[in-house]
């Protein structure tokens, strides 16, 4: 009787774009350019195509199962199953609990920009003048406009985690706004959950046609778009490669967290969930490789006008060198003039070596940038110089925004669910125990507002979720396939769907996706202890250090002066194969 009373979606198309709105988030327009830029390229799409159906589809289509059937959260479905296994349940509603905690932050960073985007002149464009009105900020100077406003502006950032300097009352606000905005959006459960994911799935979409659109006819753009296209098919034999594509599917298709299990309990008894997870799973990685076209043609409009401004550069220190005609030199003969001039004045042309900076574009094309580096200060480094650069910035932190709020849709649904399956909780209206959750996770959440918050918003982000989700998921697939058993579950699908899952569906529940899962679980406990002292990266504005981590420079690369100004700290890991190298002369 309770089972029967329980709410549903008001059709299914309502519940493929909640499983859309969920899945289709940041981590697709931040985090698959970066690994397709890592990782070889097109040749990247071989390895993530193939986890896609070794793991990716059919975990997501064994959690919609799941949840479709015992027509419960993920505490009281794998109560359900067995109930030494509520644990599993309760692990994903902590994990889901983890996420809510620092996710809105990103929220509360796009309200940021996006309320500073109604300006004449865009506040990260320019350096701000200092308080002598004799020039620029030295700080802002020392770094770039755009890492000035993030860090300094936006962040207000101290130089350790051990420092807190208090909360920063803007960034508190805009947070508190994410959270009135999330409770509006789940105020009364799925029926208005069920109204706001037809916006939060679809209109991420238009923005990202028209930035295509945009980013297409840019200067330079073709470089950036023909650079993801050409594959590396070396980096195939690199099983970094192939443990990222796994990994990347993995989280992307929110695995392990219980919003699928929570979406799905809303569903029909009979609803054709197997033909809906094939569908949500593929328009997310296409979604993937869409936002990359985007990501890439914006990536070679950035590097081309940061490759041609260094030969700007180059051409005038040679004029002004050796008092040339002003139009002897151009930007297409610079290099040319750079070997006749050391052939000509060698010892004159010595002089300027250490003036000379290396300009090249497949090195600008190579510094790869992933999370709130490509969110927050790359994209708006090309935006600044866009015409009618406050319409795309408006447009680009409004679709941020709602890939923010679909996936946090998911994220709370994934704690109210379970919780309401309680006789106790159940007795209270939807409106006061949604709230009661926003409110919570707002106050717990107003520690990311700090000075410090950066820091402890990069600490969870990194090491909150990863190993518990893959031992989550890992236990609900083994539970599933050996405890449940393969049969017993077939029965059940068949019960649902009129028809047995075919053959692939058991081959990778009982064997593909198990082993795949346990290979990553190795893979990181083998990450981690090898990774040896832990640090993090800290922004220091007394010292001009290189930003190893955001940019992803490869080891030996010349970093500038104004890469950045981050030191390092010890504390915990930040991304691998990072080093920072600081060159005194």
């Amino acid at each position: 009787m309770e089972k029967d009373s329980r709410p549903n979606w008001d059709n299914p198309m309502q519940f493929v774009m909640a499983c859309v709105s969920y899945a289709v988030g940041l981590g697709n327009v931040w985090r698959f350019p970066y690994l397709c830029q890592m990782h070889g390229g097109g040749g990247f799409l071989i390895p993530y195509l193939l986890m896609l159906f070794l793991e990716g589809l059919p975990l997501f289509y064994l959690e919609l199962a799941i949840g479709q059937k015992m027509r419960l959260g993920s505490i009281g479905a794998w109560t359900a199953i067995s109930p030494y296994l509520g644990g599993l349940g309760l692990a994903s509603v902590v994990t889901s609990l983890y996420l809510c905690l620092y996710y809105n932050i990103i929220n509360a960073w796009s309200f940021w920009y996006l309320f500073h985007s109604f300006q004449s002149v865009l506040p990260w464009a320019d350096c701000p003048i200092n308080s002598n009105q004799t020039g620029p900020i030295e700080e802002c100077e020392r770094a770039t406009p755009t890492q000035y406003f993030f860090y300094r502006e936006t962040l207000d950032i101290s130089s350790s985690i051990e420092e807190n300097g208090g909360i920063h009352t803007g960034q508190a606000l805009c947070l508190m706004l994410a959270w009135m905005i999330t409770y509006l959006f789940i105020v009364r459960g799925v029926k208005s959950t069920g109204k706001v994911v037809y916006f939060t799935a679809t209109f991420p979409y238009v923005v990202l046609f028209i930035y295509l659109i945009r980013g297409v006819s840019l200067h330079g753009a073709i470089n950036g778009v023909k650079y993801m296209f050409t594959p590396k098919m070396e980096q195939l034999a690199n099983p970094t490669t192939w443990i990222n594509a796994a990994t990347q599917i993995f989280f992307s298709l929110g695995l392990g967290f219980g919003s699928l299990i929570a979406f799905a309990s809303y569903n029909q008894y009979n609803n054709n969930f197997e033909r809906q997870a094939i569908v949500v799973a593929l328009i997310n990685s296409g979604t993937s490789i869409f936002a990359s076209c985007v990501t890439f043609a914006i990536y070679g409009f950035k590097a081309t006008v940061n490759y041609e401004n260094c030969l700007e550069r180059t051409r005038l220190l040679l004029l002004n060198t050796f008092n040339l005609a002003e139009d002897s030199i151009t930007i297409d003969n610079t290099f040319e003039w750079i070997e006749k001039l050391n052939t000509t004045y060698p010892q004159q042309f010595a002089q300027l070596t250490h003036k000379l900076e290396n300009c090249d574009l497949e090195s600008e094309l190579d510094t790869a940038v992933e999370g709130t580096g490509l969110a927050f200060i790359v994209y708006s480094e090309a935006i600044k110089n866009m015409p009618l650069s406050q319409l795309w910035s408006v447009l680009y932190f409004i679709m941020l925004l709602l890939l923010g709020m679909g996936s946090m849709l998911g994220n709370v649904t994934a704690i109210i669910t379970p919780l309401r399956d309680f006789k106790v909780i159940s007795r209270m209206s939807n409106e006061l125990f949604n709230g009661l959750v926003c409110l919570f996770c707002l106050l717990l959440g107003l520690g990311f507002t700090t000075t410090s918050g950066n820091y402890w918003f990069t600490m969870f982000n990194d090491y909150g979720a990863t190993f518990s989700l893959l031992f989550i998921v890992l236990i609900e697939v083994i539970t599933v396939s050996y405890i449940y058993g393969i049969k017993r579950f077939e029965k059940d699908i068949e019960d649902m769907l009129g028809h047995r899952p075919n053959w692939y569906w058991k081959i990778m529940w009982a064997g593909t996706s198990p082993l795949l899962l346990i290979a990553l679980f190795i893979f990181y406990i083998i990450n981690y202890i090898q990774g040896g002292t832990p640090t993090y990266q800290a922004w220091n504005k007394e010292l001009v250090t290189a930003l190893v981590d955001s940019l992803k420079m490869p080891q030996g690369s010349v970093l500038g002066p104004k890469d950045s100004l981050l030191t390092k700290h010890v504390l915990f890991n930040p991304k691998r194969n990072c080093e920072i190298i600081l060159i005194v002369l």
